[in-house]
């Protein structure tokens, strides 16, 4: 029991130190205590929760980013031209 505790330690002390974004990861945690609890895994169910969480979070970022793009796309703005200045010779006319 100590040396799981132990390992939770230094797991969530790695997390704090690297500046690790939690995103999903506390509802995780806390599904996956409540289901390792029953199995009598609580920290192992928590830290498979954290990680399952995290996950689903960066997949539920991803698909709002590519509804974005797709959104810009269709409103005929063009992503990779959002912060572009027109050159000057686009904007005068050509004299002869």
């Amino acid at each position: 029991m100590k040396k799981i505790a132990i390992a939770a330690l230094v797991l969530a002390s790695l997390g704090v130190a690297t500046g690790a974004q939690a995103k999903g990861c506390i509802k995780g945690a806390a599904a996956g205590a409540v289901a390792g609890h029953f199995a009598h895994h609580t920290i192992l169910g928590a830290l498979g929760g954290c990680i399952a969480g995290h996950e689903a979070a960066k997949i539920a970022a991803k698909r709002k980013k590519e509804e974005e793009m797709k959104a810009q796309q269709q409103q005929g703005m063009q992503p990779s031209n959002l912060g572009a200045v027109p050159s000057p010779s686009a904007a005068v006319p050509a004299s002869k």
